[in-house]
């Protein structure tokens, strides 16, 4: 067969091996660099994609997986971002199903497992790549894995950034129709009538090349029609440079980001979760020294497009040319060139373009190796990046794990990015270490001070720690920013509520209200306020909004139970309360308070059976214990009586009335006792 002029395996110092051999080690290694990360967390947009997405859910029709974003909102929605991915999205439906629910170990199997899979077939794909197969005197292909495409395969498998794409013109052009770029350019400068020499319209390229832009194109408009024909809505904190006035300054930003995500293929050390919120601070003049990061990508890119279209190799031209367009082509949806998109850097988009980049850096490493004299020590540094890269991805793999690893090791990479001090804040406050929170919080709105979110949940802490004056500072400086932030207006009623100013904190929470009309939470403190305010019809119907809202609204219920109780409606109290656990079949507080209400109706036995349900559910309840007491005590069953008082006190020495019924009680069997005597 005849044979190209130039061919990597011949320079590359590197070992063969039979196909299947290679397979399992290009498998293992890319195995062994993420295998830690297996049991950990769902963190950071797994809780929004995953564990909070109604689209995975059996209740949620199939059908509506393509009518909503990756989230599984409504992709016609003005809030939407438009990430449509139904395929995943039916990924993790289909997870879910048999791992029996919200378990990320199997997530995080599957993960892996694919990535595995990507990287052994693209041993083969590399082979076809790259060229270098090899053949017997016979014509037959051997079953041995060219030297070059195990190596591009191991370089794919270790790589620590990676996401989904496709480029099937490019291939069926250069590796089908062995398609001379130059020499079309050439042609169609000098106006020639025989393109067909040049392979255009070889084995019905040109056909197969309209039928993939009619299917893309017919898939776009599909895409626009569900979208709602509308883009997606991006605000500045998410893409700076997309919403600069100077034109100037919208495209050298545009180009820095293209060098760091080029950075990030070169030297995939500094990884983050999000690069957004000022991590990378815009570039508003040439004097600011980033620019030579422009200079050197493009001056890269100039080198390697010529030497594409000048090489007088076909081989070398066609590896070339078929790595730039890997590295460019799938980039283009992510380089704010058609649309604005709602990042800045992202490693996931690099994962189709980490091909391209494997077959160009394998091809460096080839011409090296030509004009080298110490081959071996070449080798060796090759190796070198290859367990540097493993190294790395171990590390970031475990990063992976918690939310905690995850957002402190965005710290050292992204300190200016205000989201990355909120969610290492956030994940504090919910661990319940609230002043560690506040710092953070306070440094995230530091750094922007229009982050009505740190705004919000900062001033939530300060509620609760009695910070009042702050905290309604905070909560009215974000509802002036973000008008419709519904979560900060009931805050904010909160708080006024606190501060006793009742006609303000009712307005907040129907501005609240009225900005999310299914609020059950809000309705539920709304009910608080009334029942403060002695408007105890009002304060039921809020409390009965929440529960129609959210049936599993348990202080929702409790309080109306509590509320009818206290008012003497004992009737109704224990209508609702049998209501609710009906709804909430496990719910210990409920089981409480209803068994109050049927003591107080004489219903002994049933009142008592709930007692012991709700104790058994939670038996270190002092007043679960308190009030049984009292049930026996008024039920004559003294002695029962005596120890349930004891169990109280013991749990809570200052339980409030315990002390003093059972004292009462002391006195009677005191009393009894002496009765006895006589």
């Amino acid at each position: 067969m005849a044979q190209s002029e130039f061919n990597l395996d011949h320079e590359i110092s590197w070992f063969v091996l039979p196909s299947y051999w290679a397979k399992i080690i290009v498998g293992l290694i890319s195995c062994m660099c993420f295998a830690n990360s297996y049991d950990g967390d769902f963190v950071f947009d797994d809780s929004e994609a995953i564990i909070n997405n109604k689209d995975l859910r059996a209740e949620t029709p199939l059908g509506d997986l393509w009518h909503h974003d990756f989230w599984g909102g409504k992709l016609s929605s003005n809030t939407s971002h438009k990430s449509y991915r139904p395929l995943t999205v039916l990924t993790f439906r289909i997870n879910y199903l048999f791992a029996g629910g919200f378990h990320p170990v199997g997530f995080h199997v599957i993960n892996i497992i694919l990535h595995c899979a990507i990287s052994v077939l693209m041993v083969d794909v590399f082979s076809i790549l790259l060229g270098g197969l090899q053949y017997s005197s016979k014509g037959r292909r051997l079953n041995l894995a060219p030297k070059a495409s195990l190596l591009a395969a191991s370089l794919f498998a270790v790589h620590p950034v990676h996401t989904e794409c496709g480029l099937n013109a490019v291939f069926d052009a250069l590796v089908i129709n062995k398609l001379n770029i130059l020499e079309l350019i050439q042609k169609v400068l000098h106006t020639d009538k025989s393109l067909e020499n040049v392979g255009l319209f070889k084995k019905g390229l040109l056909f197969r090349i309209t039928l993939l832009l009619s299917g893309g194109a017919t898939m776009l408009c599909m895409r626009w029609r569900i979208m709602g024909t509308g883009p997606p809505a991006f605000t500045e904190v998410d893409n700076p440079a997309s919403f600069a006035d100077s034109l100037f300054v919208r495209a050298i930003n545009y180009n820095y980001y293209y060098s760091l995500n080029a950075w990030l293929l070169l030297c995939p050390w500094w990884l983050c979760f999000d690069w957004s919120m000022g991590c990378i601070p815009l570039i508003k003049s040439v004097s600011d020294w980033r620019i030579i990061a422009l200079a050197a990508l493009w001056f890269c890119l100039i080198a390697l497009i010529c030497q594409a279209l000048c090489s007088q190799d076909s081989h070398k031209r066609r590896i070339l040319t078929l790595g730039l367009g890997f590295l460019i082509i799938p980039f283009l949806p992510a380089s704010n060139l058609f649309f604005r998109v709602g990042f800045v850097v992202a490693e996931r988009v690099i994962y189709l373009p980490s091909i391209g980049y494997c077959m160009l850096l394998t091809y460096g490493f080839s011409l090296l190796s030509k004009q080298a004299k110490k081959k071996k020590m070449l080798a060796a540094a090759v190796l070198g990046i290859l367990l540097i890269n493993v190294l790395r991805c171990v590390i970031r793999s475990n990063q992976w794990r918690s939310e905690e690893q995850l957002f402190r090791s965005a710290l050292s990479v992204c300190p200016l990015n205000a989201k990355v001090h909120y969610n290492v804040g956030k994940n504090l406050a919910d661990k319940g270490n609230q002043t560690a929170a506040i710092k953070y919080y306070r440094e995230a709105v530091r750094l922007n001070p229009k982050y009505v979110h740190a705004m919000n949940n900062l001033g939530n802490i300060l509620k609760e720690r009695n910070e009042l004056q702050e905290a309604e500072g905070l909560l009215s400086l974000a509802v002036q920013i973000q008008p419709d932030f519904a979560a900060a207006w009931m805050n904010l009623g909160i708080v006024q509520n606190s501060l006793r100013r009742f006609e303000e904190a009712e307005q907040s929470y129907w501005t609240a209200i009225k900005h999310r009309k299914k609020y059950p939470d809000c309705y539920y403190n709304l009910g608080r306020l009334y029942a403060d305010l002695n408007r105890h019809i009002d304060a039921l119907n809020a409390w009965r909004n929440a529960t129609v809202l959210k049936p599993e609204h348990s202080l929702a219920w409790n309080n109306m139970i509590i509320l009818l109780d206290n008012t003497g409606n004992l009737a109704q109290a224990e209508a609702v309360g049998r209501e609710a656990l009906e709804l909430i079949p496990n719910d210990h507080s409920l089981m409480f308070s209803l068994a109050n209400v049927l003591g107080k109706s004489q219903k002994y036995k049933e009142s008592e059976a709930l007692f012991l349900k709700a104790i058994k559910a939670n038996p270190n309840a002092a007043s679960y214990h308190g009030n049984l007491a009292v049930l026996y005590h008024r039920w004559g069953n003294l002695d029962l009586a005596k120890k349930h008082y004891e169990v109280s006190l013991k749990l809570d020495p200052a339980a409030p009335g315990t002390k003093e019924n059972y004292s009462l009680l002391k006195r009677k069997l005191e009393q009894l006792q002496k009765k006895g005597n006589v």
